[in-house]
């Protein structure tokens, strides 16, 4: 590292902490140390790109580490001297709200480093002005834009048209946008806007038309947030939308990742993140009804696009994909229906069926294959329409088509394009054989009974581990990168991490435990009403015995974690008059309204206890009194029902491998951590987790997730 950069890392570090009046920590000085010389040994060529693979990190850092601070200071100052981008990404609106309203502002403040800092979203929580104006105008015609008979089939079928009950909102909508009082970010409404008026009110990439946009000057709202973006020194995203990104090429939406600097914090989210990014679907019948009515609506596209010669050789070669799509995509569907054996999933609306190792039969693959073609001429020629429409829209361009009319079909006919290339890559995923010694994609389908006796399929397909993909995307791209979370090994390993984000086996990884002294400050019980839960009554009797001992006292501040929904319901139902009184579950209200509640009980010196499911288990903040005790009502072990996870079972046993233990167990062992982390949230705080599944102390796997736990004071029974 530059001298210059460690005195100004150090520099800003003692700034800081005089700032807020604090104290060094020593993993946080150890963190600010790791990452700091991993990112400033990257070597990079004359024209700023990277050079060699020694560019990520992983951090895993206990609670109370401060790893928000140390990541900040050691990366932005290497960041803005090498002249690349900090991209932050994270996995929940909190941690984003504490970088931009908290973290951010006060580095800028306490310390001398100069930089600016903006938050990325993207174009779905921006209002489309366009789009905007469009649908206050269908609103003031005397004839509505459905009743139009170029645009009947489409507007009624595709695009949802605002009704009479929409006017008010969408006036006021209009006023406040015209009048300065909004800036069309979604997230600055006063008054929540129901999603679907809000789908009409926005836009993709594919359907805008940039800078061809009369709007785009100066009275588009993604674009003005664009701008802010591209003087940011720092870029606060989500996973999702750096993953979208990516999915897009990169630098589509974020800076390239070739020239940033990236830091993902809550980590371990990632690889599930990208997992359903790389994953598709498709409806037969859904499907179906799109196809027949672009054929249907092909000769008022003709005569609408009459003016351009190559608009109208695109449609009349339209019709051959999709009249063999329509004929191929019906048979496969019968076939499919008749033949498959549906089995009864926890959902009795949708019965579901997964291919042993995702293994498709040989005549389902062919059909793939063909369709994957047509598809691909569909998607080429709608394509070529699209960008037709838009160059028409651009007064430099001298099209032969009027502007007005390829304003009023490019929305839809992009709309088109998108389900085309979203069924592209499912056929695609389907077509493609899996990889000899590779781990296979995950390939089910699911069968929808709709209202009305109606039904559809639905055909999925995922990779089961999104390493790959994230290794090609994002690692083998990146200039640096640093993944850090309080929970990223299992079992006290980095293994799994490495094995579901495709970090490479020489990555540097590093654990600091938290500061707090858990000896001190809490206890980790297995109480004798804990039992095996596989005697699910005497289980569920086990959980209702321990609560009416344990919490029934006036200062209860308890927050009890469920694997099963059923489970949690049933004991809420057994629960005495007394506890029922004061226990709120996670059915009656909403994650935000009932923290809220339950804080407000607590203020009240009343007693309260939370019943959760696994979104419980992490991410919520109750320092102090806010909580004292956490239950576990059974060590949380993945269902074994979901496609992904079962193909990757199937895979990792049929190479003589074991999945319990090399899947099941370790991502057990992360979740029961972050459980166990709702309780010391702060230096001082005190209180008691239980756990009422006494497999952890008689099956052979028990010894590991223990280990795994912080270590607090053991009251085993």
């Amino acid at each position: 590292m530059k001298p210059e950069d460690q005195l100004l890392i150090q520099k800003a570090y003692r700034e800081f902490l005089e700032g807020r009046q604090v104290k060094p920590r020593g993993g946080q000085k150890q963190m600010i140390a790791d990452i700091a010389k991993s990112f400033a040994a990257i070597a990079e060529d004359e024209e700023g790109r990277r050079k060699g693979n020694n560019h990520l990190i992983a951090i895993e850092a206990g609670t109370g580490t401060g790893k928000t601070l140390a990541y900040l200071l050691a990366t932005l100052p290497l960041a803005q001297a090498r002249e690349k981008r900090l991209i932050l990404s994270t996995a929940t609106i909190a941690l984003q709200e504490q970088l931009l309203l908290r973290d951010l502002p006060d580095l800028k403040k306490l310390t001398s480093l100069d930089f600016n800092f903006a938050l990325a979203k993207g174009r779905g929580r921006y209002l489309c002005t366009a789009q905007l104006s469009k649908a206050a105008a269908s609103l003031r015609a005397a004839e509505p834009e459905s009743e139009k008979a170029t645009l009947s089939l489409f507007e009624q079928e595709l695009l949802a048209q605002p009704q009479a009950k929409d006017e008010e909102v969408l006036t006021r909508l209009l006023e406040d946008f015209a009048g300065g009082r909004w800036d069309g970010d979604r997230d600055s409404l006063q008054e929540a806007v129901p999603q679907d008026l809000w789908n009409r009110l926005t836009t993709d990439h594919q359907r805008c038309t940039n800078r061809r946009c009369p709007h785009f000057a100066a009275a588009c709202p993604f674009y003005n947030a664009r701008r802010e973006l591209e003087q940011a020194d720092v870029i606060v995203a989500n996973h999702d939308l750096v993953l979208a990104d990516l999915a897009l090429g990169g630098g589509a939406i974020l800076p390239a990742p070739e020239q940033s600097y990236y830091v993902f914090d809550e980590a371990h989210h990632l690889p599930d993140k990208a997992l359903n990014h790389f994953a598709a679907s498709f409806r037969f019948n859904a499907s179906l009804k799109w196809l027949q009515l672009l054929k249907k609506s092909q000769p008022d596209l003709l005569r609408a696009l009459a003016a351009s010669p190559s608009a109208t050789s695109q449609l009349n070669q339209i019709l051959v994909p999709v009249d063999e799509l329509v004929r191929d995509l019906g048979v496969l569907y019968s076939q499919l229906l008749d033949g498959t054996p549906f089995k009864d999933s926890y959902n009795p609306s949708q019965p579901v069926f997964r291919w042993p190792q995702g293994k498709l039969p040989e005549e389902v693959r062919q059909f793939a294959g063909q369709l994957l073609i047509y598809f691909s001429t569909l998607c080429r020629l709608l394509e070529n329409l699209v960008n037709q429409l838009k160059e028409a829209q651009d007064p430099e361009k001298g099209s032969s088509l009027d502007a007005e009319i390829a304003a009023e079909w490019q929305p839809l006919l992009a709309l088109l394009h998108s389900r085309a290339l979203a069924a592209h890559q499912l056929w695609s995923l389907c077509a493609e054989p899996d990889q000899e010694g590779r781990p296979p994609h995950a390939r089910w389908l699911t069968q929808h009974r709709l209202s009305e006796g109606d039904e559809d399929l639905e055909l999925a397909a995922s990779p089961v581990t999104a390493a790959g993909d994230l290794a090609y995307r994002l690692w083998s791209r990146c200039f640096g990168s640093a993944l850090t979370s309080a929970t990223l090994t299992a079992l006290g390993k980095f293994d799994r991490l490495k094995q579901r984000t495709g970090l490479a086996e020489a990555t540097p990884c590093h654990s600091y435990p938290s500061p707090f002294d858990y000896q001190r400050l809490g206890i980790l019980e297995v109480p004798k009403q804990a039992c095996d839960p596989s005697q699910q009554q005497a289980h569920t009797d086990a959980i209702l015995d321990y609560l009416e001992t344990e919490l029934q006292h006036p200062q209860a501040a308890a927050l009890v974690l469920f694997s099963s929904r059923r489970q949690m319901n049933e004991v809420y139902d057994g629960l005495p008059t007394q506890l029922k009184r004061v226990t709120l579950t996670q059915d009656q209200l909403s994650k935000n309204r009932l923290i809220e509640k339950h804080r407000v009980r607590i203020d009240e010196k009343k007693p309260s206890i939370i019943f959760g499911l696994a979104s419980l288990a992490e991410g919520i903040d109750l320092p102090g009194k806010y909580l004292t005790h956490v239950i576990i009502a059974r060590l949380p072990f993945s269902t074994p029902d979901d496609p992904v996870d079962a193909t990757l079972a199937e895979w990792i046993e049929s190479t003589g491998g074991n999945p319990f233990m090399q899947i099941t167990v370790p991502d057990a062992s992360v979740r029961l951590v972050q459980a166990c982390g709702r309780l010391i949230r702060q230096e001082d705080d005190q209180g008691k987790v239980t756990l009422l599944d006494r497999r952890i102390l008689t099956k052979r796997y028990g010894s590991q997730l223990l280990n795994s736990l912080p270590p607090f004071k053991r009251q085993l029974s």
